[in-house]
This record gives structure tokens, sequence and C-alpha cells, in this order.
């Protein structure tokens, strides 16, 4: 079996030459560097755990950019170019059909799906389900995606994205592996603090912009009442906020949750009408612009926001 560097400084080389002699074709999946693994992620989370796994072996490219909400993201022909360069596309089927059309097209076997490691929850799994509301849970067949949102779920996955790695770069496999163990660890950690920070709460109910929060509250025994649906652009009906505002009076429910990347004026308007006040749960879609946490720092600062919103002791 050839070398994995040599082969990757002639895979290098040979691009350079058809470069040099204009051609245009794609380098096929042999990656831009030739000393680093080349990683396309189609969003934060999957850019969080590529990273984290990966290390100074890997070279990880974001499709969806901090602050663009990333469900509706459109692929420009540069990255449709990172698709097809990639050594591993990391994604998840049914998110983002601009990255599925272009992994379909161009992934073949580099393309890592997180489904298929964690199935997805229904729809309407740590909550209340929501008939008759347009919007991704049809793109995803009435499943969730949030799964990264639940960190036993989230560790999971690096576990397999690891093996994934290491099949990519056998040199390096045992490296994927350990860093894998050592993000399990802080995982875990995390897992602990939400288990134990939600553990005595006088309420459970949270009323979020979209219903993005159902393996969180899966996990964590809460039960979340999603102003719209899986979408977070779908305007809901009158008559959905008519329910959401019944349900969070009953609930006595002190906050209504709006998100980083998307307007909070349908939360604004619900708190108004309950006597509520207004704060940001954070669905980790994507960082803001200018960020400087990262998926765990962001997922204490939910979890403080919980407490005092659910009044834990």
């Amino acid at each position: 079996m050839t070398n994995r560097a040599t082969y990757r400084v002639l895979a290098a080389a040979t691009a350079l030459l058809a470069l040099s002699a204009g051609a245009g074709c794609s380098t096929g999946g042999a990656g831009a560097d030739p000393q680093r693994v080349d990683v396309v992620a189609a969003f934060y989370p999957l850019q969080f755990l590529a990273e984290r796994i990966g290390g100074d072996a890997v070279r990880v490219t974001n499709l969806a950019k901090p602050g663009a909400e990333p469900h509706d993201l459109e692929l420009n022909p540069s990255q449709v170019g990172e698709v097809s360069d990639a050594e591993l596309i990391v994604y998840l089927k049914g998110f983002q059909p601009a990255v599925d059309d272009a992994v379909a097209q161009n992934g073949g076997d580099r393309a890592f799906d997180v489904t298929s490691v964690q199935p997805l929850l229904d729809a309407s799994a740590g909550g209340h389900d929501h008939e008759g509301e347009e919007g991704h849970a049809e793109e995803s067949g009435g499943k969730d995606p949030h799964v990264w949102l639940d960190p036993t779920r989230l560790a999971g996955i690096g576990d397999q994205l690891a093996q994934r790695l290491g099949k990519a770069d056998p040199d390096h496999a045992a490296d994927y592996t350990a860093r894998a163990a050592a993000l399990r660890a802080d995982l875990t950690t995390l897992d602990g603090e939400f288990t134990h920070g939600l553990a005595t709460c006088q309420r459970r109910e949270i009323v979020t912009s979209h219903a993005a929060f159902g393996y969180l509250a899966d996990r964590y025994q809460l039960d979340q009442v999603g102003i719209t649906g899986l979408s977070p652009d779908v305007e809901p009906s009158p008559q959905r906020l008519a329910h959401v505002i019944e349900e969070a009076k009953e609930h006595q429910a002190t906050t209504i949750f709006f998100e980083t990347l998307v307007s909070p004026k349908v939360a604004e308007t619900i708190a108004g009408q309950v006597g509520a006040k207004t704060a940001v749960l954070d669905p980790i879609e994507g960082l803001a612009a200018g960020s400087n946490g990262d998926y765990l720092s962001v997922m204490r600062t939910n979890l403080r926001t919980l407490q005092t919103a659910l009044s834990c002791s």
C-alpha cells in the first residue's frame, strides 16, 4: 500500500501541474493541504467535533459562516468545490438540502452522515406535537435534527467520527481515538452539570421560538413548547400563537426564549401578552459573528439561563 504522506504529496504535485496547464478539474478528494486531512463540516457543531477530534492533523472548513442561519444554506460554486475536494465531509442528512445535494453529486464514499450514528428523534419528542405546522418537519421526514443538544449523543457521534478519520489517516488513528475519548469526558462532565443543575426546578416547561430543543428536553426531563415547528423562519399561525400564550399562562412561564440567529419579535410579542421577559436560549446551530465561545461554553450559558428561568435550586 502506498505511503499516505507520499500519496498526498504526489496528489498535490499532480494538482499543481493540472492548474499550470490550465485544467479546471477537481482534485477528487485529494485535499488542498498535503500535511493534513481536509474536512468539510456542514455547520458549527460538526466543525466543533472535527476540530476537537482532528486536532492539528486536520484542516476543517465550515460551510455555514458565523452569524448565518444554517437551515437554508445555499452553496456557492467555491463551496461546492470544497465539498468535491474534501477527504471527509461531515454532515447531517435532511438538515441542509443544499448540502445534501452537493454530497449526493460529489460526496461519494467520503461523506459521513451523523444520522447513521444517532437515529433522530421524532419532531414531537421532548414537547408538544404541532399538527399542521409547515416547515422543516417535512424535509426531515418529521424528525428533529438538533441531535447535538444532547451531549451524550454528541459524544457517540464523536467516537464514530474518530473512526472515520482513522480510516482516512491511519498514521494518526490512535490520536483521533484519544482525542475523542477526551472530548467524551468533557461532554460527560457537561451532561452531569445539566442533570444536577436542572434536577430541582419550580417549572419544567420551556417556551422557545422554534422547536429546536427536543433532545435537551428529552434528556433532562423538560417540556418544550415551540412557538413554531422545526424551521425557525416559519411564521406561526394566529391559532398557534394563541395556544402558546395559553400554555405559557397555564404554566406560569416567566421567560420566553428566543435565539441568537433569529428575530426575537414573536417571542417579545408573546412575552408581552403573558407578562414574561425574554432571554436567549441558543440552539448552537452556529456561533454568532465575533463570538469567542464554543459548544461547551454556550451550553453552560444555556444551563445558567434555564436555571434562572425555571427557578432551579
